[in-house]
Parts: structure tokens; C-alpha cells; sequence
């Protein structure tokens, strides 16, 4: 019997995705673990594979669709010896098939054009129905960076979709202006429509449609503050010993290639306190509680659309150059977009660093389901009372933000005073 191969949820928190490129057309033979799509996610793009064998009767959603809603059926397989014609004529009424494997894929391949495309002079602007660019992210961020016009570019991508090879040789210029989008038939709360349609004063401007990221970042940041209880600790925090012990850490692992941020030490300070204090290592999960034997470190990292948080496991027991030379790869592979889900999913707590944007002090906002994140701002010259005398120091001042619901303001404060003895005295977490 023919089955149907639905959008999977390559992620916990994705809803929608693009389903950038298909690797298999209709008619072909596929095993189970070939390669079927590439979607992007709201994290990165990712390769999925056949569970079962069969035929690809029927491609329901063609590449380069955006916003495919998690359970779409986008294709569908027939099994051997089954007609395809017939089975492809049955739409959605065939069996549906499992969830693909997810596979981590970089995401430059989905702005690969087809193997041949239209010639130049038979492409038209790529522009939806209603009146948008199809345009991939990375298109899209190129055209940004180098001030050009995408409203005169032809697309070579799947269904006219603008992709980064288009870009070669396009002229910077003004982007054209849009269409308001017109008002729905039915009447609807002034408060559902978007800003930029009833709250522009005529200021010019662009209307930029939200990537699956942004939707994701701005839900789940939303749902953080209206449904979990923020309690904020601020400590401030001497750091001229870390900073002497790093330089010296750094001499010894010259020969290795490793070089430690500070960032590297705090993620090993947090890992260590966290263990210290177990009572802040922990999720709240409606009637029960989960408190974990380790402390894994979500760390914010800066991505062209967004924000992503990959993970140091264990970092209460990991060596800091461990730390570090994972630190660099994951922050590396994150910014290309070839993260696997399992190395940005879960942790037991995060910890955000602006101090590299001279950012003096912040309050950030628990990530869920964790309970707690850790907010780190620069570290600058101040003065400071040591041994009952006004002196000079370096000082950081760390926040951290706490689910209420899971973590006592006394625990907290707890914690807050043990990663500040870490830092302040940093052989003891190297013990």
C-alpha cells in the first residue's frame, strides 16, 4: 500500500519550515536511508532520509515552498510493483508513513540552483502572489549587506526563488517599494493586523517578512515572560586573578593551539557552581521537579537572523580546553548553520556574555524550560575596596535571572556567591 511522507518536526519547537530543495523527483526508486529534502528549521538546514523503500509517486509540495506546517504530507511513495499513476492520482488517501530521520546538513547546499536552470533571458523577478520576493536567508542577508535591489534580480532557484548564485554581478541600488497588503474581506480586531499597516505615520520603510527563527525566538521569549516568574540577582565581581591565571593557562597551551577566552572559564565557573549548588541545577515541570546529576551550559551565540544556544555537556567536569576547543567549534558550525539538533536542544542552564559589546550590565531572559540563565557584562577598570582600601580592579557584574517557580531567592543567591568565589579564585575550579 502507498504512503504518504509528511513535513517532520526536525526540532521541538518547529512548527512550520521550508522545504528548500528536494534531492529525489517523481518516478524515482528510493531505499530506506537515502536522502530525500532539505528543509530549513528555524536553527539550520537539515538533510532527512526514507525510513521505507518504494517509488516517489507523487511530490505534493514543491521546493523552495515556505511555511510548510509540521504534518503537511509533501509527498507520496508508492510500494514495487504498484502503480504509480494510480497511486499518485490518490492524493492523501494513502498510509502515512514515519517521521524521516533528521540529518544535519550545512546550509549553503540549499542555495544550490538546479542542475539547469532557465536562461537569463527567460526569467522573471521572482515575486509570490502576493506581490513578496522569494528570496532564500542567505540571499537575503547577502542583498542586505551589500545594499542591493532584489526587486531587479532574476531568480534561478526553484520556482523563480532568488538564491545566492543570482547575487553575482547585481547592482546596488534602492530597494523598490511594496504594496500595502490588502485588508482581509472579513472584519478582524484592530490589534491582529500588522504594525506596519496601521502604524507607519508614512515613515519610509520596508516590510520584512519574520524568518522561521525570529517567529520561534519571539514566541518562546513571549511565552518566558509572561509565564515564568523572574527573580534577578546582580553580583559584582573581581576579575584580575582569572585574567592572570588565563594568560598563564594560555602560555602552557600555545604549543596545542588552544587559546582560552574568558568566556571559556565562565562557562567552567557556571558548570562548577551549578554542581555546588544543585538546588539551581534543576527544571520545574508543572507538579514535579528535575533536577539534573550535571550541569550541560547553553551558550548564546550571535547568528546572521538570530540567536542560537549550543551546548557544553558537562562542563562542571570538563577540562577548560576541552571547553574551549569545543566552544570554538560548536560557535563555528553554528554560524553556518550545521549544528545538529542534539548539540542546541536541552541544557540545564545558560549563560549569555555582552561584554564584548562593552554592555556594562543586562538582564536576560530564561530560555525554557530551563530555570536559570547566568548574564555576564564587560569587565572594566573600577574602583574597587580590597583590604579595607579604595584601589583600582577589574570588575564584571553578573546577573542571573531564575525561574521563582523551581529556585529560592536564598538558592540563587547561593549560587550567585559561589560563581563568584570561582571567579574571583579560579585554581578552585581547576581542581
Amino acid at each position: 500500500m502507498s504512503k504518504t511522507i509528511q513535513m517532520p518536526a526536525l526540532s521541538p519547537t518547529m512548527e512550520e519550515g521550508t522545504l528548500a530543495k528536494w534531492l529525489v523527483k517523481e518516478g524515482d526508486s528510493v531505499s530506506s536511508g537515502d536522502l530525500l529534502a532539505e528543509i530549513e528549521t528555524d536553527k539550520a538546514t537539515m538533510e532527512f532520509e526514507a525510513v521505507d523503500e518504494g517509488i516517489v509517486a507523487k511530490i505534493m509540495i514543491a521546493e523552495g515552498t515556505e511555511g510548510v506546517k509540521v504534518g503537511t504530507v509533501i509527498a507520496i511513495l508508492a510500494e514495487e510493483g504498484e502503480d504509480v499513476a494510480e497511486t499518485a492520482k490518490g492524493g492523501g488517501k494513502a498510509e502515512t508513513a514515519p517521521a524521516p530521520k533528521a540529518k544535519s546538513a550545512p546550509a549553503p547546499k540549499a542555495e544550490t540552483a538546479p542542475a539547469a536552470p532557465a536562461s537569463k533571458g527567460d526569467q522573471a523577478p521572482a515575486k509570490q502572489d502576493d506581490g513578496r520576493i522569494k528570496v532564500s536567508p542567505l540571499a537575503r542577508r547577502l542583498a542586505q549587506e551589500k545594499g542591493l535591489d532584489l526587486a531587479s534580480v532574476s531568480g534561478s532557484g526553484p520556482n523563480g526563488r532568488i538564491v545566492k548564485a543570482d547575487l553575482e554581478g547585481a547592482k546596488p541600488g534602492t530597494a523598490a517599494p511594496r504594496p500595502a497588503a490588502a485588508a482581509p474581506a472579513t472584519s478582524a480586531p484592530k490589534a491582529a493586523a500588522a504594525p506596519a499597516e496601521v502604524m507607519d505615520f508614512g515613515i519610509p520603510h520596508e516590510v520584512v517578512k519574520l524568518s522561521n527563527m525570529r517567529k520561534v525566538i519571539a514566541r518562546r521569549l513571549t511565552e518566558s515572560k509572561q509565564q515564568v516568574p523572574h527573580i534577578y540577582l546582580t553580583v559584582d565581581i573581581r576579575l584580575d586573578k582569572l585574567l592572570k591565571l588565563r594568560t598563564e593557562l594560555n602560555d602552557g597551551l600555545a604549543a596545542r593551539g588552544v587559546k582560552l577566552s574568558v568566556n571559556d572559564l565562565l562557562i567552567k565557573a557556571l558548570g562548577t557552581a551549578l554542581v555546588a549548588v544543585p538546588e539551581c541545577n534543576v527544571q520545574f515541570a508543572g507538579d514535579q521537579m528535575l533536577k539534573f546529576q550535571r550541569a550541560d551550559i547553553s551558550v548564546a551565540v550571535s547568528i546572521p537572523g538570530g540567536l542560537i544556544t549550543p551546548i557544553i555537556t558537562a562542563a562542571d567536569s570538563k577540562g577548560v580546553a576541552a571547553i574551549s576547543t569545543a566552544m570554538k567549534d560548536l560557535a563555528g558550525r553554528a554560524k553556518e548553520g550545521k549544528l545538529k539538533p542534539e548539540e542546541y536542544q536541552g541544557g540545564t542552564a545558560s549563560l549569555s556574555n555582552m561584554g564584548m559589546f562593552g554592555i556594562k550590565q543586562f538582564e536576560a531572559v530564561i530560555n525554557p524550560p530551563q530555570a536559570m540563565i547566568m548574564a555576564i557584562g564587560a569587565g572594566e577598570k573600577r574602583p574597587y575596596v580590597i583590604d579595607d582600601s579604595l584601589q583600582m580592579a577589574t570588575i564584571m557584574t553578573a546577573t542571573g535571572s531564575f525561574d521563582h517557580r523551581a529556585i529560592d531567592g536564598a538558592d540563587g543567591a547561593r549560587l550567585m556567591q559561589a560563581f563568584k568565589q570561582l571567579v574571583e579564585n579560579p585554581l578552585g575550579m581547576l581542581a
